[in-house]
């Protein structure tokens, strides 16, 4: 029996590697002769770069850029195989993992780190780019990413801004004179799954920023702003940002990227099938086992899980999804392909204790999982 093991990360737990391990290993306790494939994915989020590294035999290089609070950190980008195609995760360099929560402020914040990692891939030669945007702590519109990039951002006495999404309230002309020209000659995939406009009730400010720290009084400066940005950036370019879809995803970078890249924005999920080659790996295969932290409604919006049980039922496979927590509208996963949804907590536990034993916790669900499937193929 053919079983491919294509799972996302269980967030503060098991990484997408690890959570595979775990899920083959219940399954080869259960059914020592099964032909295993193991595919970690990702959607867009945390462990994209990892996952197609991983899946093209390429490499990460370390680089030391600005924080989102201006501090030094250490991120990483990933080469492809084809040594061509470089990988970042904006997290890496602008995530909210970087910041303690006490600490978390979007007027301060600024996604200049994430350009720094553009420029230096670009100086090492890279010209193909994908772009994973998820977990940022930023919503400056991207002007620290174009800052990093060359772009001057000029206030009324023509002095360029600061950092951060307050320099927002300061930015009165656009100069793209010293902006990188080796952008103009790459190909940028955005993997992101919002479709968010920038500003207004649903834009980038209103959805996003409360879990960037944001006020209140902060999410009607921001958003005022940005409006203002937008004016500058349709009057610059010609592309109008204000209501157009995705450009507020990561505080409105998707934005920066819409108007001043050449480029597509995909679902993370796609991306990761594509490079993964996991619809080819699917040949043969009798069932697949996915899952992720949490299954719930919003699962349906691109997430792994569901990526992972599209290409499958397109093959007529059935999908087992395992989760750290289950949560309301599971019913809507079902049409995707998704066959069936497990907790893999078997007890009344703590957080912190289904943190800690989520390997073994995850082992364990995989193994009655195989062994109920089996049973029913034998009976």
């Amino acid at each position: 029996m053919k079983i491919v093991i294509a799972p996302d990360s269980f967030k503060g737990s098991l990484s997408a590697f690890e959570a595979a391990s775990a899920i083959n290993r219940g399954i080869k306790k259960a059914l020592p002769s099964a032909e295993t494939l193991v595919v970690p994915v990702a959607d867009g989020g945390e462990g994209t770069m990892d996952s197609l590294v991983a899946a093209t035999n390429g490499r990460k290089v370390d680089v030391t850029v600005t924080g989102p609070l201006l501090d030094k950190v250490q991120a990483s980008y990933g080469i492809l195989g084809d040594q061509q195609t470089c990988v970042i995760e904006m997290a890496s360099a602008s995530g909210l993992c970087l910041i303690h929560p006490q600490q978390r402020n979007p007027l301060l914040t600024t996604s200049y780190g994430t350009g720094e990692l553009i420029k230096k891939a670009l100086d090492d030669g890279c010209r193909k780019f994908i772009l994973a945007i998820g977990g940022s702590a930023t919503n400056d519109g991207g002007i620290g990413m174009l800052q990093a990039l060359g772009v001057k951002l000029l206030d009324s006495n023509r002095k360029p801004v600061g950092y951060g999404g307050a320099e927002l309230s300061q930015i009165v002309a656009i100069d793209m004179e010293e902006f990188d020209s080796r952008i103009s000659t790459c190909d940028f995939i955005i993997a992101s799954d919002v479709q968010n406009p920038l500003i207004g009730r649903n834009g980038a400010s209103h959805i996003f920023g409360p879990q960037k720290g944001a006020t209140p009084e902060m999410i009607t400066f921001l958003d005022h702003h940005l409006s203002i940005w937008a004016d500058l950036v349709e009057k610059t370019t010609g592309t109008r940002l204000h209501d157009k879809p995705g450009a507020g995803a990561a505080g409105g970078i998707g934005g920066a990227f819409q108007a001043f890249f050449p480029s597509i924005t995909k679902r993370g999920i796609d991306i990761v099938i594509e490079y993964t080659e996991l619809e080819r790996k699917l040949t043969g295969a009798q069932c697949v086992f996915t899952g992720e932290g949490q299954i719930d409604a919003q699962t349906a919006s691109g997430k792994t899980p569901m990526g992972v049980a599209q290409i499958a039922k397109k093959h007529g496979i059935p999908v087992f999804a395992l989760a750290g927590s289950i949560g309301g509208g599971i019913e809507r996963l079902y049409p995707y392909g998704i066959t069936s949804v497990h907790s893999i907590v078997n007890s009344p536990i703590s957080l912190e204790e289904a943190i800690e034993k989520a390997n073994e916790l995850l082992a364990a669900t995989a193994e009655q999982v195989i062994r109920t499937y089996t049973a029913t193929l034998n009976s």
